[in-house]
């Protein structure tokens, strides 16, 4: 019987559907952030949102890569959500930039949701419960911040 502490055990334990839906949710967060860059012609907003898409880019990456590590096939789509939020910000100059930054806002929290859940996934392992509780959670959470003050901005230049 092979020792439960071996790569091969911890491979076949490793919930790698419970990464590939997380990687999904990153990969849908770039397609929305990017369409989102396109809409805004405020460059400080603008420059902001890149930043984010492309954080959000890297959390894919990384979850990529813990999918690879434990013999996984990575998504390389972002699923139903992707299809929500491209509709969501497709339509950004019909509703305003309010509502864009508010449903990226929203995206960012259903995100928070999802990573908090993994952390109570026993079928993740202690390593990529680590990299969520330690990189990719704090960094949807700064995001949320990040859009709160983008909202408040496109708001008093509105008042």
């Amino acid at each position: 019987m092979a020792n439960s502490n071996s790569p091969t055990t911890t491979a076949m334990t490793c919930d790698v559907d419970a990464l590939n839906s997380l990687l999904r949710g990153e990969i849908s967060a770039v397609e929305t952030y990017q369409q989102a860059v396109e809409k805004f012609d405020d460059s400080a907003h603008k420059v902001s949102l890149t930043k984010v898409r492309d954080e959000h880019d890297r959390a894919a990456d990384t979850l990529r890569d813990r999918v690879l590590s434990y013999n996984g096939e990575p998504s390389t789509g972002s699923g139903p959500w992707g299809t929500f939020a491209t509709l969501v910000t497709g339509t950004a100059k019909i509703i305003g930039p309010q509502s864009v930054l508010a449903a990226l806002k929203q995206g960012e929290e259903h995100g928070i949701s999802q990573y908090e859940k993994a952390l109570e996934n026993d079928g993740l392992t202690a390593e990529c419960k680590n990299v969520i509780r330690t990189d990719l959670l704090p960094r949807c959470l700064k995001h949320v911040g990040q859009l709160e003050l983008m909202i408040a901005s496109v708001e008093n230049a509105t008042a």
